[in-house]
């Protein structure tokens, strides 16, 4: 109902300006949707339809429309005939499809042929090509590293005792007031401000009573919940096509989903994207709950953690929320003793991800195995980012001496990690 009310709500609010701005004005409108229907004669005399390449392919519309405008044609949109096209309504269907869907942008993002585009547009051509392709992942990607930054960011000053001096500064302490409006001003925007095109949409076609009794059944039916774990599908496997790339087809189905998934395959799908990350970010607000004290009794550190708090619990349980049948005790007991038998048995050759964690595993690291070296060292860098909790760690055991020097607790996690390498051999 999430989906199908928003995907209403922008897309009927820019019907009537596709021709007008999109295909007449800006021209940036590359692909309609299936069926597309191409001018044969002018594509396979500049060049062919489809990419010599499968990964490429998987977004093989849009690169088509890509390649029509470099060419100097153009996209028009000529509707016939509207005819409703099944959508998937499991929430593995959809994060499969949304995946397949990111990996397409990732792609996109690394391709010539947006690099050309965005050189031979003209500015406001170009501000529209970016919002209506790579731009919507783009900002999702970038949403979900600020919500990284800002936690390391905070257990840095917590976990150095930085933002317990800082907090005896007078500019610092006199300001809660405008921190409590900052907070309250993002918690309105984001929440309110976001829904807003989907209340009067609704509102103008069915009347106003009936879209906030829609939107109040929406936020009971927790679509909240599902577009903050989709949030994390979509960063996921964009950001890992940008580094690594790979992307490939995954199929979804149209079928109508009322059977119950098993705990194994949520684990297999959901544990690199959400439940890891999820973990993550937990155990950041739980010590930054535990060792900060300056925040703690604040308006503005409640509203500030709800958000991250609610994030995390999106992550960890809409799988099993949205699962039929989630909660039943015997399906429970089945679900453990299938992931006791998926975790057992061991992998090799012809042994699919389905019925070996072994096997599961080689196919989730074998993005790394193609990489290349710009993937591998940003891999690197971002896993640098755990050396905090061991330089605050270091700190809070008071083996330094009093100093506050960096430089000390790397020195501390190396004689750590080397007397662990000869412990265990």
């Amino acid at each position: 109902l999430l989906l199908a009310n928003k995907k209403c709500s922008f897309i009927l609010y820019l019907c009537f300006l596709d021709h007008l701005c999109v295909c007449c004005l800006y021209r940036v409108r590359f692909h309609y949707g299936h069926p597309d229907v191409f001018d044969r004669l002018f594509h396979l005399t500049r060049g062919g339809v489809s990419k010599a390449s499968r990964v490429i392919n998987l977004s093989e519309d849009i690169f088509a429309g890509f390649s029509s405008t470099l060419r100097e044609g153009n996209v028009t949109h000529h509707e016939y005939i509207q005819v409703g096209k099944g959508r998937d309504v499991g929430l593995n269907q959809i994060s499969m499809f949304e995946a397949k869907i990111a990996n397409g942008n990732g792609e996109q993002t690394l391709s010539r042929d947006i690099y050309r585009l965005g050189h031979r547009f003209d500015f406001f051509r170009m501000l529209s090509c970016y919002f209506t392709t790579v731009g919507f992942y783009f900002s999702t990607l970038v949403t979900v590293l600020t919500v990284y930054v800002f936690l390391y960011g905070r257990l840095y000053l917590v976990l150095s005792g930085l933002e317990q001096e800082l907090s005896q500064e007078p500019a610092i302490r006199d300001n809660k007031p405008l921190q409590v409006a900052l907070a309250s001003q993002s918690f309105v925007q984001i929440g309110f401000l976001m829904a807003l095109p989907m209340l009067m949409e609704i509102g103008l076609e069915r009347g106003f009573q009936t879209a906030l009794s829609e939107f109040i059944l929406m936020q009971l039916q927790l679509a909240p919940v599902f577009f903050t774990f989709s949030l994390g599908t979509k960063t996921h496997y964009y950001g890992r096509t940008l580094l690594h790339g790979g992307a490939k087809y995954r199929p979804t189905g149209r079928g109508f989903v009322v059977f119950h998934a098993k705990f194994a395959e949520n684990y297999r799908l959901y544990s690199r994207s959400h439940f890891v990350k999820g973990i993550e970010m937990m155990i950041l607000l739980i010590v930054y709950q535990i060792c900060g004290h300056t925040y703690r009794s604040t308006v503005a550190y409640v509203l500030i953690t709800a958000s991250l708090w609610f994030m995390v619990g999106t992550w960890l349980f809409a799988p099993f929320l949205f699962n039929p049948s989630g909660f039943e005790w015997q399906k429970i007991v089945d679900d453990w003793t299938d992931w006791n038998k998926w975790i057992n048995n061991r992998g090799g050759i012809g042994v699919p991800s389905e019925k070996s964690w072994e096997s599961w595993w080689e196919e989730e690291q074998e993005h790394l195995q193609y990489s290349g070296k710009r993937g591998i060292i940003a891999e690197i860098l971002l896993a640098l980012r755990f050396f905090i909790y061991q330089y605050g760690l270091v700190y809070h055991l008071h083996v330094t001496r009093e100093t506050k020097s960096f430089l000390v607790g790397l020195w501390c996690i190396m004689a750590c990690d080397c007397s662990n390498i000869v412990c265990n051999e």
